[in-house]
């Protein structure tokens, strides 16, 4: 085989999330997928991005849905979880073992991986957050598979210190606006292209 031939397959990403990728109170070509793969087809790679993210969901529903997202012809997964499980205040160690389950279905399935983790604030107390955001940490050794630390970093950023974030959400303060989700795409998507890149 060719090396043109070897790279003519498109490369399958399930996004496997909560309404953070679902899209959730966007048009369908404004939600996370449909820009974050607009995104990568303009940075010349060759893929299609499956919106495999619930509304709602927290880890235990990612995992339920898991086996049935990793289908066959799926190559890598983006897996985004665990929001609804702080915003609930779940215990962090159910959530880890949730998302460990994921990650093992994936691996079992043979696909690249990428793990995407949250700065949550301190609503629970400090241990709560430490512990809730090392997970992500551990869980990303454990599997060997690349950490982007935090879903919103892109926003973060562009927002700088002060509370200039509002302008990139919804009114509910929550879930991005169109503006916010192009700001989280072109953060997230270097790191989306280097899990192309091994699952290739």
């Amino acid at each position: 085989m060719t090396a043109s031939a070897a790279h003519a397959e498109t490369v399958t990403i399930a996004a496997l999330g909560d309404s953070l990728t679902a899209g959730y109170g966007l048009s369908q070509q404004d939600g996370f997928v449909p820009q974050l793969e607009a995104w990568l087809l303009a940075q010349g790679a060759d893929a299609a991005v499956m919106n495999a993210g619930v509304s709602g969901d927290t880890t235990a529903g990612g995992l339920s849905r898991a086996a049935w997202t990793l289908t066959p012809e799926v190559d890598a997964m983006i897996v985004a979880l665990g929001g609804n499980d702080f915003l609930r205040g779940l215990d962090p160690a159910v959530s880890r073992a949730n998302l460990d389950g994921i990650l093992a279905a994936g691996r079992d399935a043979g696909v690249e991986m990428l793990l995407v983790g949250l700065s949550v604030g301190a609503n629970y107390g400090l241990d709560y957050k430490r512990e809730f955001e090392a997970m992500y940490v551990d869980l990303a050794t454990k599997y060997d598979v690349p950490l982007y630390p935090d879903f919103a970093a892109g926003l973060r950023a562009a927002s700088g210190m002060q509370d200039g974030m509002s302008e990139f959400l919804q009114a509910d303060g929550i879930h991005p606006n169109t503006q916010g989700v192009s700001v989280i795409v072109a953060a997230m998507g270097p790191a989306v292209l280097e899990l192309i890149s091994n699952a290739e």
